[in-house]
């Protein structure tokens, strides 16, 4: 296991003077490294083979890429010893922790990591301490969950893992077992799900609500919690199905899978951030006692807000949510920084403002 220990001795040989900011070239590594430059930083960005155009056209912000056969590839002996010379601080992300094994990375990578390591596989519902596990012991109010089909008594959502993307995930909503049954046999049979990933799958209570996506960042050396703002997810090929008419809906016989595809902002009514505050703060308070030092950094609860204006959170994504639209949509970062914020950039401000005090130790594991 890579401890906390050996992060201090690798960053205790590091150039103060020439830090350079790293990540895997997927998911938000645009907003990481705008970030950065933003204060300042050298920025290296970790590409795949095929998928690296991007960070080579915005050469602005992205000074070097390393191009490598498969994104696994950037725990390899050479890689990090490469990413170490360069002083680099990495910050993980949730391809980093779908193309990199949560084992690798807990134990073999050796790269100081902007965050909390050993939080990433909270993210899996089948890990002990679950993001399931982190809301219960902060008492945040979650959807229902059927433990079996058999257990669906009204609206629910079946949550599990695509089967070519596992990155992704397939949704469909089901009423009751014999519904769940004709949906699921019809995915494995287009080849959408697996069955073997269907047994794993999660059943919740389908909350009809307005859904939002809260961001936060918690600032080991400010010691507070930051609400950075709400983004609203695209999803296909539910957006914009539900645009065509109802009758040719109908028609159609398609299964929907509600892939995340991109994002918009929003806002939320001003009496309601009094909570949204208070769910922040105690999920930072039980990830201290449950994954102690607790969470470090940017992260999300995902939920629904419902007509009697109770919030639902039904996902955690435990680093950098990948919202870039917060740093050109969201107020809430102007009113605690004066000006707009990325989440890229609030992570290079904790970078710089933990060098500036001697500090750096307590934002990396």
């Amino acid at each position: 296991m890579v401890t906390r220990e050996d992060v201090w001795e690798v960053i205790s040989h590091y150039d103060d003077k020439q830090l350079t900011i790293g990540t895997l070239g997927s998911h938000s590594a645009l907003d990481i490294a705008d970030g950065a430059k933003d204060e300042g930083f050298r920025t290296i960005v970790v590409c795949q083979k095929g998928r690296e155009l991007p960070y080579k056209a915005y050469r602005r912000i992205v000074d070097e890429t390393i191009i490598l056969d498969k994104f696994h590839e950037v725990s390899r002996n050479d890689i990090q010893e490469n990413l170490r010379k360069k002083n680099t601080i990495f910050v993980p992300h949730r391809a980093f922790s779908t193309y990199v094994s949560y084992d690798e990375i807990e134990d073999k990578f050796e790269v100081p990591l902007f965050g909390s390591r050993m939080m990433l596989r909270s993210e899996e519902r089948n890990a002990p301490k679950n993001q399931y596990y982190l809301l219960e012991k902060a008492k945040i109010r979650q959807p229902k969950k059927f433990r079996t089909p058999s257990e669906i008594d009204a609206l629910a959502i079946v949550k599990v893992q695509e089967a070519k993307r596992k990155i992704e995930r397939a949704f469909f909503t089901a009423v009751d077992e014999e519904d769940f049954r004709r949906k699921a046999e019809e995915r494995i049979a287009r080849g959408i799900i697996k069955r073997e990933d269907l047994e794993k799958a999660v059943i919740e209570e389908y909350v009809i609500g307005t859904y939002f996506n809260f961001n936060y960042f918690y600032s080991p050396i400010r010691k507070e919690l930051e609400f950075m703002g709400i983004d609203r997810r695209l999803q296909t090929n539910l957006h914009d199905f539900v645009a065509i008419p109802a009758r040719q809906q109908l028609e159609l016989e398609i299964p929907l899978q509600n892939i995340e595809i991109g994002h918009m902002g929003a806002t939320i009514r001003e009496s309601m951030l009094e909570m949204v505050f208070e769910n922040g703060i105690k999920f930072v308070d039980a990830t201290r006692s449950e994954y102690p030092p607790g969470i470090i950094g940017p992260f999300a609860l995902q939920g629904a807000v419902t007509k009697d204006q109770e919030i639902v959170i039904f996902d955690v994504s435990p680093r950098v949510p990948g919202s870039p639209v917060i740093g050109t949509t969201s107020p809430y970062t102007k009113y605690a920084h004066g000006i707009p914020m990325s989440v890229g950039r609030r992570i290079a401000l904790e970078i710089r403002e933990a060098l500036e005090t001697g500090r750096l130790r307590e934002i990396v594991t």
